[in-house]
């Protein structure tokens, strides 16, 4: 059996495709972008957004799925194939997963709450969230740690039983049906909020052009804020977009892949922030909520639209769960395919099951802690001075490491390795892209690394630098 046959494959290039902007969309897109958005000033953060998607989202993701594919290998041996010296920057991407898992999984464990939640107002049972004001409601459930430990780990139970049945008999699978069905569902929730009374000031806020927030240096705080989102949601520099293009074969258009991915994920951003920002301005509530908004603020909506209330925060909160869902196990596969390789290459099996299970029990180990810390009410202590270890893991995972793995994969093809890729995409298309995708590598892509890494620590330690 060849090593291709022992990592596994995706038997289509839609499954792979399907696979792929399920790592991308998740949380990022549904929790992460509405969020951020109002935080960002609408249309000015959706501008830097769209621009960073092209330039730096495209070229980094062509870039991935190229190495990945070239090699054969996940992050650490993709990088090895280029240059041994660079293989630090495939543990960077290896290493990122478990520091997203641990809180990623803890609000993958809250949406599956609310989704049961809702339904069981649907039914008309005792466990739905009923009359209770939907902060109170919240408030209870993060601040009941054995209640959030356990969907914190049934969460992670899922995603651990999805990857370690395999690429093809595991992840494409669900990829092929939950990623069509998210869509489905998301649109359904977009129709409703458009059509609430007072939604069209948030369809303002969104796409009328208004550039207040960039005045002095407030444009490198929109830049930092989206250039996250946009790294945070496409799975960028986390492991698995790499590991994922080394599943695919030489046939499928790797240029048009890389284009379809990061489009189709900045699709479901734009429809999750029109699913949510004209609701809550209907709802005469503020965007700008944080992580709240997804499980407070919207709720809230929820509320308003009486008896058809229930069954949309059902589909909604399925929607989430899905995505959710599906970038986990992304992530986990980003966490889990390198050490794969390394027992395929000293001989020994794969052992996807038993390295699948020791990530999973040490990112589980950050997961218990998050869920106990309840966003800041569990009364633990938290590093940096932080105010939930939530953020303590983000800081390493979105705020330094993706950043930092995106600025070197940049280096490495922008600068150091120019040609490195285009033989490879070369195989499956007349790479029409080239010339743009150099510059972006060269010079664009660097620099806005920079940039976004700045901001993301200043954003953090609230050091005041812009």
């Amino acid at each position: 059996m060849d090593n291709i046959e022992k990592r596994g494959k995706f038997k289509s290039n839609f499954g792979f495709l399907m696979a792929s902007i399920g790592s991308a969309v998740g949380l990022g897109n549904l929790w992460g972008f509405p969020y951020k958005m109002g935080k960002g000033g609408g249309f000015a953060f959706l501008l830097l957004y769209v621009v960073m998607v092209v330039c730096i989202g495209y070229c980094l993701m062509i870039g991935e799925f190229a190495i990945g594919r070239k090699s054969r290998k996940a992050p650490v041996g993709a990088y090895k194939a280029i240059n041994k010296k660079f293989a630090f920057n495939g543990w960077f991407a290896t290493l990122t997963p478990f520091f997203l898992l641990p809180f990623y999984t803890v609000l993958g464990g809250y949406c599956i709450k609310y989704l049961v939640a809702n339904f069981g107002d649907v039914l008309g049972t005792s466990w739905g969230i009923g009359n209770r004001a939907s902060e109170q409601f919240f408030g209870l459930f993060i601040s009941n740690t054995a209640q959030s430990i356990i969907f914190t780990l049934l969460f992670m139970l899922m995603t651990f039983v999805i990857v370690t049945m395999g690429i093809g008999g595991g992840i494409e699978k669900f990829s092929v049906v939950a990623m069509p069905a998210l869509f489905v569902m998301l649109i359904i929730v977009v129709i409703r909020s458009v059509t609430l009374p007072g939604a069209t000031e948030g369809l303002a806020f969104m796409f009328k052009p208004n550039f207040e927030v960039f005045k002095g240096t407030g444009w490198i705080s929109v830049l930092a804020l989206a250039g996250g989102q946009m790294f945070f949601s496409l799975s960028l520099a986390a492991g698995c977009q790499i590991a994922y293009g080394s599943y695919i074969d030489d046939k499928e258009n790797l240029e048009r892949n890389a284009l379809i991915v990061p489009v189709a994920d900045m699709l479901a951003a734009i429809l999750a922030g029109v699913a949510t920002i004209p609701a809550v301005f209907a709802s005469g509530l503020q965007p700008a909520q944080g992580p709240s908004m997804l499980f407070i603020t919207l709720q809230m909506v929820f509320k308003t639209m009486g008896a058809a209330g229930p069954w949309f925060a059902t589909v909604f909160y399925l929607l989430v769960f899905l995505a959710a869902l599906s970038s986990s196990i992304g992530m986990l596969e980003g966490g889990v395919a390198s050490f794969i390789d390394m027992n395929i290459e000293k001989g020994k099996a794969p052992g996807r099951g038993k390295i699948t299970a020791i990530v999973c029990i040490i990112t589980s180990l950050g997961g218990l802690l998050v869920a106990a810390d309840g966003l800041g009410s569990g009364g633990l202590k938290h590093l940096f001075g932080f105010e939930t270890w939530l953020e303590t893991f983000d800081l390493f995972g979105e705020g330094i490491l993706m950043p930092l793995g995106g600025f070197f994969l940049a280096i490495f093809l922008g600068w150091c390795y120019p040609t490195y890729i285009d033989d490879e995409i070369r195989k499956s298309s007349d790479y029409k892209s080239k010339k743009f995708v150099h510059i972006c590598l060269k010079y664009i892509a660097p620099v806005f690394m920079l940039f976004i890494l700045l901001g993301q620590i200043d954003s953090f330690f609230k050091l005041g630098l812009f």
